[in-house]
Parts: structure tokens; C-alpha cells; sequence
């Protein structure tokens, strides 16, 4: 590994933000070449360092490392290799016919970078939520400070330490802190913000950005609900619901957070669960080295909490010094419980009993809008129905979390649960500014149109009262 820059001494946030801007105003962040280079570099940085990479994500959340290589590193290189092969025609300028009154003339559109920006990561996916809007960011031309989250800090440490080895280290900052560093690099004028968390925080940001009129993306979750009625694949929907609320011990911001399902449904699902979750993680969770750990004691504490809701028929098993919660599942939850009044963001998955889907759209509507829903089905009239009558950042029908994997389509909330939406060309688009650009060619000018500087007899003579009926 070999650095392309040497490292800056000031490690402040105050600098970090200065040394990008500056390193912006050479000019070399939009040269093609250097947003090749850097990209390559990003996926060398991953490449190289996979088992480094596996163990940062262990000590953190108790990440598998297959778990790893899949979502945390193999879908940053997914993006990469997806970016340069598509950047010059994501570039290109974009032709738009230009009227007929101004010809001879030419109208495109052409995508400039935004100047110096800010990602903010959280811990959940330390790796993937860090570096996924980078690789948008500098295939944008922009020069970048990202902030890893300190709840995940060896990952935070060790991306600190491989940023200056790979990357331009003036135009490609990292900064590690807390509260205080972010709330320091919240205080610099940025041309655009990129923010993944929650929505406590997101008001922060916003707050912050509005003092320089500053551009926002806020990536923030919720809680996305689940339908499941007795038509549908009960087996089928028990392992994707297992498999998408235990994935990271539940910790992802797209996780099924409650199921509303019908009478008829819930034995059977509740039923099914137990032997999906199984399936996936043996009679002890805890013994199993596929299933994760909760970030920290805080949180352990938290969801320990929630699981006093309702009814637990699966888990409930906390044990605090391991940071361990076991796949939880919870009956006869009312809407008042505590598991009902905040994300859950942890392995506990709460069932709630309604009549028919209409009274499951009625519920879901007088929440805030959530970043996921999921529908498991097999009618076509409430397939149609939960499209047509609910507002979600994404809508999954019959599995759960894989939307988020598809390339094209857009990434983000609604709402409560977000403000704009990346993945693909759209994060390259997120951090840039579309820009018109018109060139009138040789020809007839204003004369042409009749148009003449106004004289002190023609402003008296539009001024004049209109004579005569229209």
C-alpha cells in the first residue's frame, strides 16, 4: 500500500474541513484521472484488507466473517467496479433541444461536483454505511471528511488508519471522535452533508446545515412493519422475516421491526419462526458463531427493556456482559408497549393481531412513514393495496431487506425515515450540482426579435392608459 499524498499533520476537525476545501480549490478532485485513482485505491484498501477488516467487525458487533465479505466489503467493491465501468457515460453532458426562437443554438446539462463534503457514518455497518456514499462522492469530483462512528471503534481506528495509506489524504479526510468532533465539524460551511442514523441526530444536522443554506442527505430508519396474512407462504415468510430481523443481530435500519398479521396467521408464523430460526442458528443463538452481538451495554440494557412487552414465546435471553440478546419474538403486544414507541434496532420482533389488512394500512398510515414495508401475501388485491395506500421509502413484497441490493433502484426514506435516496449513478448524483449550459451560436441576436433597449418615449408610451375596447 502506498500513500498518495503525505499525511497532514493537523488531525483537527477544523483542519480536516479547511485542508479538504483547499485541496478542492486546486482543482484536482475533478480531474477524471484522479477520480479513477481514487476509486481503484478504495477497492485495493478493501481487497488488501479483509482479515484486518474481520477482525474490527468481530470485536464490534460480533460480525461472521462471511457476514463481512458479503455486505461490508463485497458490496462497497460491487459499487466500485459498477461506478467505473459506467462514470464517463454518467458523466457525458446530456443534450436538450433548444427552442427554435434561439437557433442557431445548443442546450445540455452538465454534472459539476458540489465542492467539499461531509459523510457521517453510523456503527451498525461501519464499513458498508462509511464507505458506500464515498465511492458517489468522489466519482462526483467533490473532496470528502467522513466521520466513522466512535460506537464501532475498531473499525473506526483501523479505517483511519488505511484511509492515509490509500487515499489523497488533503482532498480524502477521515476524522475519528465523539460528539464533541462532530458537533466541531457541524460548524464548518460544507457544500453538502450525507448523514446515516437516527432522526434525533438528523434534526441536529439540519439545524446545523441551515446556518450555511448547506444541502442535506439523511439516510434515518424508523419502524418498518410487516403484513402477513393466511394466504400467504406462512414457511416462506417466517425465514425471510428470521433471516432480515437477525441479520446483524437485527441491527439495520431496513430490519422487519413488527408484523401485523391476521388471526388465522399468527400460530402458524409464530410456529414457523421457531424452526426458521433454527434452522439458521442451531438450539443456542448464543453458541452459534453466525449470530452477532448488540453494539454496547447501553443498548443491551435497552432492548432488555423492550422485551418486557407483551408476551415472549421465542428468546428473551439477555445476558449483558456478552452483549448478547437472543432472536426474540413477542405475542399479544399492544400498540402502548414500550416496543411499539421507538425503533427497535435489536433481534426482538413484536406480533400484533388486526383484523384484515384494511385495519393494517390504517395502522401503519397514523405512524410516521417508515423506511421498509414488507407484505407477505398471496392476493393480489392487497398487494395492490398496501402499494397504492401506504407511503414507504421502499416497498419489498414477499421477502424482506433484498431491495436495498438492487442497483437501480433508489436507496432512502420518506419522511421521518429519510430525505433523498442513493445507490448507483443516483450517489454520484447526490453530490453533484446539475448545470445548464446554453451557447448561442453565430446568428441573429436580440434584433431579430424586435428587441431594442427601452427609450424614455417607449416606457411613456407603455405607461399610456389603454384607449379603446378589447
Amino acid at each position: 500500500m502506498t500513500p498518495t499524498d503525505s499525511s497532514p499533520t493537523d488531525s483537527s476537525p477544523a483542519a480536516a474541513a479547511r485542508e479538504a476545501r483547499e485541496a478542492f480549490a486546486t482543482g484536482r478532485t475533478t480531474a477524471p484521472a484522479w477520480r479513477r485513482e481514487q476509486l481503484t485505491a478504495l477497492d485495493r484498501l478493501l481487497a488488501e484488507n479483509g482479515p484486518a477488516i474481520e477482525t474490527a467487525l468481530k470485536s464490534d458487533l460480533g460480525k461472521h466473517p462471511l457476514e463481512t465479505h458479503t455486505i461490508e466489503i463485497g458490496s462497497v467493491r460491487s459499487e466500485i467496479a459498477l461506478t467505473l465501468a459506467n462514470l464517463e457515460n454518467w458523466l457525458a453532458p446530456q443534450e436538450v433541444p433548444a427552442p427554435g426562437y434561439l437557433h442557431p443554438a445548443t442546450a445540455s446539462t452538465v454534472l459539476q461536483p458540489l465542492g467539499t463534503v461531509l459523510i457521517i457514518a453510523p456503527w451498525n455497518y461501519p464499513v458498508h454505511l462509511l464507505l458506500m456514499p464515498l465511492v458517489g462522492a468522489i466519482a462526483a469530483g467533490n473532496a470528502v471528511v467522513v466521520k466513522p462512528s466512535e460506537l464501532a471503534p475498531q473499525t473506526s481506528r483501523l479505517m483511519a488508519k488505511l484511509f492515509p495509506a490509500y487515499l489523497d489524504s488533503r482532498a480524502i479526510r477521515l476524522v475519528e471522535g465523539a460528539v464533541e468532533e462532530t458537533t466541531e465539524l457541524l460548524t464548518a460551511a460544507w457544500d453538502h452533508i450525507f448523514y446515516t442514523g437516527n432522526g434525533t441526530v438528523a434534526k441536529i444536522v439540519m439545524a446545523a446545515a441551515a446556518k450555511h443554506l448547506t444541502p442535506v442527505t439523511l439516510e434515518l430508519g424508523g419502524k418498518s412493519p410487516v403484513w402477513i396474512d393466511e394466504s400467504a407462504d406462512i414457511d416462506e415468510a417466517a425465514a425471510w422475516l428470521a433471516w432480515g430481523k437477525l441479520l446483524n443481530a437485527g441491527q439495520t435500519c431496513i430490519a422487519p421491526d413488527y408484523v401485523l398479521a391476521t388471526p388465522a396467521a399468527v400460530e402458524p408464523l409464530v410456529e414457523a419462526l421457531e424452526r426458521s430460526i433454527a434452522a439458521m442458528y442451531g438450539a443456542d443463538p448464543r453458541a452459534s458463531a453466525d449470530y452477532g452481538r448488540i453494539v454496547n451495554a447501553r443498548h443491551v440494557d435497552r432492548l432488555a427493556r423492550l422485551c418486557g412487552s407483551g408476551t415472549p414465546v421465542i428468546g428473551g435471553q439477555v445476558d449483558r456482559d456478552e452483549r448478547y440478546v437472543a432472536p426474540t419474538v413477542l405475542r399479544d403486544v399492544s400498540l402502548d408497549d414500550p416496543v411499539m414507541a421507538e425503533e427497535i434496532f435489536g433481534p426482538v420482533l413484536p406480533i400484533i393481531t388486526v383484523s384484515d389488512a384494511d385495519e393494517a394500512i390504517a395502522l401503519i398510515n397514523s405512524r410516521d412513514k417508515p423506511l421498509a414495508l414488507y407484505c407477505f401475501t398471496g392476493r393480489d388485491t392487497t398487494r395492490t393495496a398496501f402499494l397504492e395506500r401506504t407511503a414507504s421509502g421502499g416497498l419489498t413484497v414477499n421477502a424482506t431487506m433484498v431491495h436495498a441490493g438492487v442497483e437501480g433502484l433508489p436507496f432512502g426514506g420518506v419522511g421521518a425515515s429519510g430525505m433523498g435516496a442513493y445507490h448507483g449513478e443516483r450517489t454520484l448524483r447526490v453530490f453533484s450540482h446539475e448545470r445548464a449550459v446554453l451557447h448561442k451560436l453565430d446568428g441573429p441576436g436580440l434584433a431579430r426579435f424586435g428587441w431594442a433597449p427601452y427609450t424614455a418615449e417607449k416606457e411613456q408610451a407603455l405607461r399610456a392608459p389603454a384607449t379603446g375596447a378589447n
